[in-house]
């Protein structure tokens, strides 16, 4: 393991790990009721590797040299990342763009890039003693977290809006997860979900509020960076809801600069839906701090945040590494899906075709340019919501068992 300390994103005030767990005691007194996380805290390693490790860079002995764990037997027996860059050449072809790259992280044991925070937060658990982890989510938190405690033998204790699709309720129900649904938007249950840790003292796997999660999405950026050594991607689009997947990959990429193991960072851009999009407004306006949106909505379920809780760091990343925001509509997140399965292969749900929606955006705005080495992070798998898919493709009619029949419908 790399020893490493926690460092507050907002006072830069440095703490042990046995002194704190979650949040900066300090500006976590900024904290509103129901707003973005506050006091959100980095670990900070105090030595990296020289070069790139021989191993993959998703081994478990290759990953202690990134990673605040002390062994690789704290990970769950579940393989997690290690998911493909595809070159995509008839998506590259299609939109004109020589240098686009597609990170699959619908590949993931769960199906989505959430698996990677909580590989690393149960691994913590386990190293803490803990035997019960709780986390609210829009639905792939909740299904990453209860797929990888299961493989570890822990329990799982799982908030979730009671609109969440029925696809990843199933999942989440299968892995033996306690599911608790509530009435009432994400924003509810995140803090449902805090007062409930602290009371039952349960181990707290909320997104930015567990410093983990963010340091567990930062393997995405090791593999992208690996993949494409000695180059590096000018552009990462990652689909936005609290931040976190972004702000991850952004401790990744900054962890390889300090390293020497690349050149310079990326531009990251934030893409949200528009009735979701409180992160990409506060950009787009050049705004310090974020609006709530009042009754978020989208088809992306998993974007669909009303106060993103890592709002502030989020902004603050992205602006450092000379990125930006765009906002994609559900029409447009609908036509993502279908033309990202035409042209690569790949089976996106919303949130996840929205890196190709936003990508779309950033062109018609010249915030990516044709030269440019594009990466689009595909966050979830499309099983994971049938429903929105399916109402843009045609279902086709039963036909008799003749080839007359066949030929009428697909040609000879």
């Amino acid at each position: 393991m790399s020893e490493f300390r926690f460092r507050c994103t907002e006072c830069g005030v440095s703490y042990h790990e046995s002194v704190v767990r979650y949040v900066c005691p300090a500006c976590s007194h900024e904290q509103e009721p129901g707003g973005p996380v506050r006091g959100v805290l980095h670990t900070e390693l105090t030595d990296f590797p020289n070069g790139w490790p021989e191993g993959r860079v998703t081994d478990p002995d290759t990953l202690l040299a990134f990673w605040p764990i002390a062994s690789a037997d704290s990970l769950p027996p579940l393989t997690v990342g290690g998911t493909p860059l595809l070159t995509a050449p008839r998506l590259r072809a299609d939109l004109g763009l020589p240098g686009l790259l597609v990170k699959d992280d619908t590949r993931n044991p769960t199906g989505s890039t959430k698996d990677r925070a909580s590989q690393l937060v149960v691994a913590k658990a386990r190293e803490y003693g803990i035997d019960t982890i709780a986390t609210a989510s829009t639905g792939n938190a909740a299904t990453a977290l209860a797929g990888l405690a299961a493989a570890a033998g822990l329990r799982a204790i799982v908030f979730v809006p009671s609109s969440a699709p029925d696809a990843k309720l199933v999942q989440m129900s299968a892995y033996g997860a306690r599911v608790v649904p509530i009435e009432g938007s994400y924003d509810a249950a995140f803090d449902l979900a805090c007062r409930a840790c602290e009371r039952f003292g349960w181990y707290n796997r909320n997104t930015a509020f567990n410093p983990f999660t963010i340091e567990g999405k930062k393997t995405a950026a090791l593999e992208i960076a690996a993949d494409m050594a000695p180059d590096e991607p000018d552009v990462v689009l990652v689909p936005t809801g609290d931040g976190v997947i972004l702000t991850g990959l952004a401790k990744g990429f900054r962890d390889l600069e300090t390293a020497g193991l690349i050149r310079k960072k990326p531009r990251l851009v934030a893409v949200q839906p528009e009735g979701a999009g409180a992160i990409a407004r506060a950009l787009i306006d050049g705004a310090d701090f974020i609006t709530p949106v009042s009754g978020a909505a989208s088809v992306a379920d998993s974007l669909t945040v009303g106060t993103p809780r890592n709002a502030v760091l989020c902004l603050r990343e992205v602006r450092d590494f000379g990125g930006a925001g765009v906002l994609v509509s559900d029409e447009a997140i609908r036509d993502a899906i279908i033309r990202l399965a035409r042209t690569t292969g790949v089976f996106a749900e919303p949130a996840g075709a929205a890196a190709l929606a936003g990508l779309l955006v950033a062109r018609e705005q010249r915030l990516v340019q044709s030269s440019e080495r594009i990466v689009l992070m595909v966050t979830g798998n499309g099983l994971k919501d049938i429903s929105t898919a399916g109402g843009s493709v045609r279902r086709p009619e039963a036909i008799p068992p003749d080839l007359d029949a066949v030929a009428r419908v697909v040609g000879s």
